[in-house]
């Protein structure tokens, strides 16, 4: 099929910028203004994010695509608050955030939670697995409930993910394998239930079954708890497939924002419409001219 080709059903004419709202327009949940992260001093600093501007709302599914080093990770993490910010403001449900110390740090990761490239380095290692899902049911404030309890919540999470839970009990992350990993991840956010999930390039490292079965998972729970999915991904046809909206991020800034369908099928800017070219087309010669 190429990529000419619209993957869904025909639908009206594209219009640039988020799509419409049905009923009682969705509320902003993360938002921000000029962010930027500027690395290093004098003459080798790299302007990693500039300035950029955004606004994500509640339930919805956004891309931000763009090649290795544009500037996609760097701007997850500080969303996630893992690096700082150099400049700009980033504001959660309406107010500007802030993560100044530990306790208020913790309380904003209730809210919003990653998963990650590589599941191998996603775990400490020398945390078994009921540690992992134990933590997760701490962070909610479950710490007190009975251990009975706390085992029918683990394999609850667990089976949504189609895991078992009896057969993952005292094992380490490391036993399992790629795939497995990342649907121990995603049984995490089904415990923690965050209104926010970022995942950066989550089905990279994984086989193409199951990437579809991750992907599925992902989408149901963001049916079940109504949370926001920021995907970091530099497959723009992941892009069109999954979300509402799609950020280009090209050298640090947004290039071209909008609609699925505006942003894939009526690309305006010369580095989408490059990152459109890239993709392989069955049905065509393989142009690499531009690679």
């Amino acid at each position: 099929m190429s990529m000419n080709e619209p993957l869904r059903p025909s639908a009206p004419p594209p219009q640039v910028g988020p799509p419409p709202q049905v009923g009682r327009e969705k509320q902003t949940c993360l938002s921000g203004t000029g962010v930027t992260k500027l690395f290093g001093f004098g003459r080798t600093k790299t302007l990693a994010v500039d300035h950029v501007d955004f606004n994500f709302h509640e339930g919805e599914v956004i891309s931000i695509v763009g090649e290795s080093g544009s500037g996609k990770t760097t701007l997850a993490k500080m969303l996630l608050g893992l690096i700082s910010v150099t400049e700009g403001d980033i504001y959660f449900q309406g107010q500007k955030r802030d993560i100044s110390s530990s306790r208020k740090k913790q309380e904003y990761w209730k809210n919003i939670q990653a998963i990650f490239q590589d599941p191998f380095s996603s775990y400490n290692i020398f945390s078994k697995i009921d540690d992992v899902l134990l933590d997760c049911i701490r962070m909610r404030g479950g710490q007190r409930l009975p251990k009975e309890e706390k085992v029918k919540l683990m394999t609850e999470a667990c089976s949504f993910v189609n895991l078992k839970f009896a057969e993952l009990t005292n094992k380490y992350p490391f036993e399992l394998s790629g795939g497995q990993m990342q649907r121990l991840m995603i049984a995490r956010i089904f415990l923690l239930k965050p209104k926010i999930l970022i995942a950066d390039e989550p089905t990279s490292m994984i086989d193409a079954c199951s990437r579809a079965t991750i992907l599925d998972y992902l989408m149901k729970l963001r049916d079940e708890v109504g949370m926001t999915l920021i995907f970091i991904t530099h497959d723009i046809g992941l892009a069109y497939y999954v979300s509402d909206t799609v950020f280009i991020m090209e050298k640090g800034k947004f290039v071209e924002s909008g609609s699925a369908d505006a942003v894939i099928l009526t690309p305006q800017q010369p580095y989408t419409k490059r990152l459109l070219n890239d993709v392989p087309k069955i049905y065509e010669e393989w142009d690499l001219s531009t690679v």
